[in-house]
């Protein structure tokens, strides 16, 4: 997972618009090549059509749930958002679904409105994976 993490950080947060964009890329670990298949979609603060969003969740396999540490609102709208992704997952199956949290903009420390502990103990509650990163280090 910290490889991933680390492949999206360096690859795509920052380049967030209002567009949804399918990446495509092939990495090799441990001797085996991966290709990962990345739908970055953009959280907007208008009601999403509930299928749509479904239809995407059920496309994935794992999911990377991204916030800014100078954002509250964008921390806030997690629990919600790990739960529909829970409900609409695992409610076909007895698996556990892949989750990582991000809080992204580590380098804005003075900017920072949710603490790393909050990240944390969110993830923690969540059973989730956290990581902090800063996209532009």
């Amino acid at each position: 997972a910290a490889l991933t993490v680390r492949f999206l950080t360096r690859r795509f947060i920052g380049e967030y618009g209002d567009m949804e964009f399918i990446y495509s890329h092939n990495l090799t670990v441990d001797g085996r090549e991966i290709l990962f298949h990345i739908w970055d979609v953009p959280y907007s603060q208008q009601a999403e059509e509930g299928s749509s969003e479904e239809k995407r969740i059920q496309w994935a396999d794992s999911f990377v749930l991204v916030y800014s540490i100078c954002d509250r609102a964008s921390f806030n709208i997690l629990p919600l958002k790990v739960q529909f992704i829970k409900a609409t997952k695992e409610g076909q199956s007895q698996e556990k679904v892949p989750i990582v949290i991000v809080g992204n903009k580590r380098d804005l420390h003075h900017q920072r409105v949710v603490s790393s502990e909050e990240g944390r103990l969110l993830a923690l509650s969540l059973d989730c994976g956290f990581y902090e990163v800063s996209a532009a280090e």
